[in-house]
């Protein structure tokens, strides 16, 4: 039977539910949904769309980190939406964050997501 580990640091925001920040299972990691909270304040980031996804996308490469890995190891990303119309903003954050080839990727647009912030998105890794 494959250990189970969590993955967490203080560089991501703190799980607000019955969840871990990330768990490990062999060489796989996955990443549970990110909002675009800063850490430090638990509070979502001030600003526009950009903004929030940028912050998503930093939340989820620091835990990356924490696990050994970094952006290069992300194999597949989820990306939650309250507007399709800003997915176009998804993909500039995307660019400069990773390099090809470019994890694979699903985004669906919702009615609702946490602290009503605008995009989530988990993550799954591949790692060391």
């Amino acid at each position: 039977m494959s250990k189970v580990i969590e993955i967490s640091t203080d560089k991501a925001p703190s799980a607000i539910g019955a969840y871990s920040q990330a768990i490990k299972v062999n060489n796989m990691i996955f990443i549970s949904g990110q909002i675009p909270l800063n850490p430090k304040t638990m509070e979502v980031v001030p600003g526009n769309f950009d903004c929030q996804v940028d912050q998503v996308l930093d939340n989820i490469i620091s835990i990356a980190m924490e696990a050994g890995c970094n952006a290069n190891n992300i194999v597949k990303i989820t990306v939650f939406l309250k507007n399709l119309e800003n997915f176009q903003a998804v993909n500039k954050a995307m660019e400069k964050t990773f390099s090809k080839p470019y994890p694979a990727r699903a985004a669906v647009e919702v009615s609702r997501l946490p602290k009503d912030v605008e995009v989530e998105m988990d993550a799954i890794l591949i790692g060391n």
